[in-house]
């Protein structure tokens, strides 16, 4: 009977000493918590702009062209220009001999048909041609458009007067603004694409006909939003929030607010908040994925 009482008091005492145990170390673990302070990379918010776009490739072309024909077939005699010459409408580039055994005639004169550049010469003296074969090439390298191929499923998004950003491989970096003037009321059947003409804002004698050009057409813009790195909109039960810091500034202790926003275009990278936060908010945009509603921060900017 002693055995039994001594046995019933030491396993009483042992629970007792567990129960203090998980007392203290929950108390520990609130301590800690209180005391947890995360570091983390903010941004002010600003009004801006934001433009989507859609992407292609085009080739840059004049946007009046002709091919220069003689008017009779015969033998080039002479050849008066060269390429890159610049020519006037009527101006004679070339005369064709159409003299042959037993017939002899003047020399025919060879006339561009409008003011230009000449950007193609096959013609070489002494090659025969007939009446269907181009002597030069005459383009109006001032006036130059880029021709671009819309797949089907974007044709929607395209519309005349839409801007766009082109960009060439020989000028990296570099930015030139065009417009679209032409869109064509037919799709290719062969392709399934629609063709669409763009034309430069500015002449700019650094881009040439036969150039690749990179287009960036904008479809959709927003104008005075509040723009955000679409890294900074955290979810949190499905839906979209950013950290908010109440206060504070670089190098010293404050507090965030978990803020549910709403959410509007999204372009490389950036997000546009149509509800939740107003310019001059600042938000947390690193080291966020440890942090909820009321939590310590040092802000690292």
């Amino acid at each position: 009977m002693k055995k039994v009482l001594f046995g019933f008091a030491a396993a009483t005492l042992a629970v007792s000493l567990v129960g203090c145990g998980g007392k203290k170390s929950a108390k520990a673990e609130e301590a800690f918590e209180a005391e947890q302070i995360f570091a983390v990379n903010t941004y002010k918010t600003s009004e801006g702009n934001l433009d989507d776009y859609l992407e292609f490739g085009g080739d840059v072309a004049s946007v009046n062209a002709v091919a220069v024909m003689p008017d009779m077939a015969g033998k080039i005699s002479r050849v008066l220009v060269s390429v890159g010459d610049t020519v006037k409408k009527d101006q004679v580039i070339a005369y064709v001999d159409a003299s042959r055994a037993g017939y002899n005639y003047s020399a025919s004169p060879v006339k561009s048909p409008i003011s230009g550049r000449v950007t193609a010469l096959p013609a070489t003296v002494g090659a025969t041609v007939s009446q269907a074969a181009s002597v030069a090439t005459v383009a109006q390298t001032d006036d130059l458009e880029i021709k671009i191929n819309i797949a089907e499923r974007f044709i929607s998004r395209i519309e005349n007067n839409q801007t766009a950003i082109v960009t060439f491989d020989a000028y990296p970096g570099v930015e030139f603004k065009a417009t679209v003037f032409e869109v064509s009321p037919v799709l290719d059947t062969m392709t399934r694409t629609m063709q669409v003409k763009l034309r430069f804002n500015e002449t700019d004698s650094r881009v040439k006909v036969g150039m690749y050009a990179r287009v960036k057409l904008v479809t959709e813009s927003v104008k005075n939003a509040i723009v955000i790195p679409s890294g900074a909109v955290v979810t949190r039960d499905d839906k979209p929030y950013v950290f908010v810091v109440s206060g504070g500034r670089a190098g010293k202790e404050s507090s965030v607010r978990l803020v549910p926003v709403s959410i509007g275009l999204s372009v490389d990278n950036m997000t546009e908040i149509t509800k939740g936060i107003e310019a001059g908010d600042e938000i947390v945009v690193k080291g966020m994925s440890l942090l909820n509603d009321g939590s310590k921060v040092n802000i690292m900017n």
